[in-house]
């Protein structure tokens, strides 16, 4: 797989979590994990993290 190829799939894969991660905002989805519920706020730095991802790679994937 050529880092073009692969820096184009990151770059999608990051921005659907994103994506899910802006809708868990929007619709105010729950999560439960092994009985912890986990706070709203680590949903607003996935979206940051996983945009700031999806950003770079795809715009490696676009100079690469």
């Amino acid at each position: 797989m050529s880092s073009k190829t692969f820096s184009l799939a990151a770059g999608i894969i990051f921005g659907l979590v994103a994506l899910m991660h802006i809708l868990r905002i929007a619709m105010g989805w729950e999560v439960t994990i092994g009985g912890w519920m986990a706070p709203m706020w680590i949903s607003w730095l996935g979206v940051v993290v996983a945009g700031v991802l999806s950003f770079s790679g795809l715009r490696l994937a676009r100079a690469g």
